[in-house]
């Protein structure tokens, strides 16, 4: 942590998220953390998914002070520049539609300790599924709906291949 936080020039530490936090933009950061950073950080941001465990060191718990502590600044250059020897990936291109992504993610982040039950519900369905997921999803609803047959059990303890 100590290197990472060097690692960050001090201007962009000091940064403040130049986002204004609204219902369009807490919208477009959950869907896009749920298509892009749930798979390891999971929905709720604990990290606590068959990726981000597996990861050294793991996925961490975003939920905790050590992210919450963090300057806007600092969460925006990790997102961007990624985490050397962990499994943070440098996600930043150089445009400003990626900037203001970036920055709407750190609004997320922020929100992730005080997220609902229907928020993490709202980020499951936007969670990418395989083929066969959405083919049993249809299903499910085809039962409910009064028609086809009753659908197989599927397993969601284990992730699409």
């Amino acid at each position: 942590r100590r290197m990472r936080h060097f690692a960050i020039p001090r201007a962009v530490r000091r940064a403040a998220n130049p986002v204004p936090l609204s219902a369009e933009v807490t919208s477009r950061a959950f869907a896009h953390f749920a298509d892009h950073c749930a798979i390891c950080h999971g929905n709720d941001g604990r990290g606590d998914t068959v990726i981000g465990r597996g990861l050294y060191p793991k996925a961490p718990d975003m939920m905790l002070a050590a992210t919450q502590d963090l300057t806007d600044g600092e969460l925006f250059a990790i997102i961007e520049n990624g985490v050397r020897l962990t499994g943070m990936p440098a996600w930043g291109t150089p445009s400003p539609e990626d900037d203001t992504e970036t920055w709407e993610l750190v609004h997320l982040i922020r929100r992730l300790p005080k997220l609902t039950q229907d928020e993490i519900a709202t980020m499951e369905a936007l969670n990418p599924r395989s083929r066969a997921q959405w083919a049993q999803e249809a299903a499910d609803r085809e039962f409910l709906e009064g028609g086809g047959e009753t659908p197989a059990p599927t397993s969601h303890d284990h992730p699409a291949h």
